[in-house]
């Protein structure tokens, strides 16, 4: 087996991370990853923030469970708390990849293709990584949203396609456990 289809094999949605910082040059190799995927018709309807102030996650952090804490449903904040209490996992690395609002109907899934090229590079180089929806949160609506995407300089004409936390990996784990009923051969 080549040793890209042993990391894919291998990776786990990571949610645990140590406190060691992820260096400068591993990151933005993660992010090239990200930039080098196809398109459709080549529009590349991204853009990529990598976040490394764990202050500022820790803040995005602290605001999107509050969120949680705060629905009538009850089961996603109950889920985390079980977890940690964190939403982002004390990882020290949190990318953004952003969708053109006018980037037509495929942009959302170009921007999840970025992604998967972005877990795939994360964990070929070593470290844990999950894929994580709610990272949008702190961005969504209203006067504190517009302060963080100030923050993270966050370009005119984006929305929020996805989000993937980095760090090193505090632990191992078994990656998901495929379902072979769901591959058809013909």
């Amino acid at each position: 087996m080549n040793e890209t289809l042993k990391v894919i094999k291998a990776r786990y949605s990571c949610r645990a991370y140590t406190s060691k910082l992820v260096e400068q040059d591993k990151v933005e190799a993660i992010a090239m990853a990200g930039l080098q995927a196809p398109s459709a018709l080549n529009r590349q309807p991204w853009h990529i923030i990598a976040i490394t102030d764990k202050g500022l996650i820790d803040e995005l952090d602290d605001i999107a469970i509050d969120y949680l804490k705060n629905q009538e449903d009850q089961t996603t904040y109950h889920r985390f708390v079980e977890r940690g209490g964190k939403v982002y996992y004390n990882a020290p690395v949190l990318f953004l990849v952003l969708k053109k609002v006018d980037g037509g109907n495929r942009a959302t899934l170009d921007c999840g293709i970025v992604t998967q090229n972005m877990t795939i590079a994360a964990s070929s180089l070593g470290f844990g990584n999950v894929i994580v929806g709610m990272a949008a949160i702190p961005f969504a609506e209203g006067a504190r949203a517009e302060t963080f995407k100030a923050r993270v300089n966050w370009p005119e004409g984006y929305e929020f396609g996805m989000g993937l936390l980095v760090g090193y990996a505090e632990g191992e784990q078994a990656p998901h456990e495929i379902d072979e009923t769901k591959l058809t051969m013909i």
